[in-house]
């Protein structure tokens, strides 16, 4: 069972930032302090505590953030599609409790947003990880700790606009924005990837279904992303199968040729179907999908069936 909290409304705030969190007390205090320090507008904050017992719930309490709570881990698809119950502006930003916002992140997004001039966009903010990444479009290796308690903050701020990146397409993972109309259109995340893995791409699909062309990565909106601790102490889904099996194409297939993620941006998405590299990735994912229905359909129970 998910309970809702809601502070007064105030109409300056520009973005809702939704947080999903499960007993990172510290981490959070962190994530919370940048918004406050390194955002140019006010932002409504919307927090899913998991459990809490580590005494986030009754920190987020005292301190009267608007937020979700269930006393259970419920992942990030039902925390954030219980967010969505409070949010009170246009634009919903999806955060993880593990990410540092740097200088000018919101100004940045804000910037593109008024240049796209329509609704039907999703942006990503440009992550710089300490550990060396496999995924283009995210910033790495450069390391500036781990942990709140390494965490060289001076540092960061101090050297991270010395990192020359372009612009990238293929939004997909948080940070990122969306307009709540959007967002209602395609139905939020999708609760059937408990606890969550895969969900990020699964999310622009049907972005990209309901035809959503724009996917950029705003290189100037930047977040260091310290890495995730949650999955560590949760079973992950079967999120690559589960992928396949809704979709009929490989996650890996569909950011590489639909959303082109991690290549410089070029403008809105254009799909060229007669590329051979996309037949041979779709005659892959038909075979693929055919061997692994004799392993089961990938799905995963949710937080509440046992």
């Amino acid at each position: 069972m998910i309970e809702w909290f809601s502070a007064k409304q105030n109409d300056k705030h520009k973005f809702s930032i939704m947080i999903p969190t499960w007993n990172n007390l510290e981490m959070l205090k962190l994530c919370l302090a940048s918004i406050e320090k390194n955002s140019k507008y006010k932002h409504q904050i919307i927090i899913h505590i998991n459990d809490g017992s580590d005494g986030t719930l009754q920190w987020i309490k005292n301190q009267g953030f608007d937020h979700t709570h269930s006393a259970i881990n419920v992942g990030v698809c039902w925390a954030v599609n219980a967010c969505r119950a409070l949010v009170k502006t246009d634009y919903i930003v999806y955060l993880n409790d593990d990410m540092y916002l740097l200088p000018n992140w919101d100004a940045e997004l804000w910037d593109e947003i008024e240049r796209i001039g329509h609704k039907y966009f999703f942006l990503s903010s440009t992550t710089i990880e300490p550990r060396k990444s496999p995924h283009p479009g995210i910033l790495s290796p450069y390391d500036f700790g781990s942990t709140p308690e390494d965490f060289r903050e001076s540092e960061l701020l101090n050297q991270f606009q010395s990192i020359k990146a372009p612009d990238w397409s293929g939004a997909t993972w948080p940070p990122n924005i969306v307009h709540r109309d959007i967002w209602d259109l395609i139905g939020g995340y999708s609760v059937e990837y408990f606890p969550g893995l895969y969900s990020d791409p699964d999310f622009s699909m049907k972005l990209f279904e309901a035809g959503v062309r724009v996917f950029k990565g705003v290189d100037k909106s930047r977040a260091y992303h310290f890495g995730s601790k949650s999955t560590k102490r949760i079973k992950m889904n079967k999120g690559s199968k589960q992928f396949l099996n809704k979709w009929g194409i490989t996650s890996a297939s569909f950011t590489k040729f639909y959303l082109k993620r991690g290549q410089p941006y070029s403008g809105v998405i254009n799909v060229n179907h007669s590329h051979p590299g996309l037949k041979r990735a779709i005659a892959k994912s038909i075979l693929k999908r055919i061997m692994w229905s004799f392993s089961g359909h990938g799905r995963t129970l949710g937080p509440n069936s046992k």
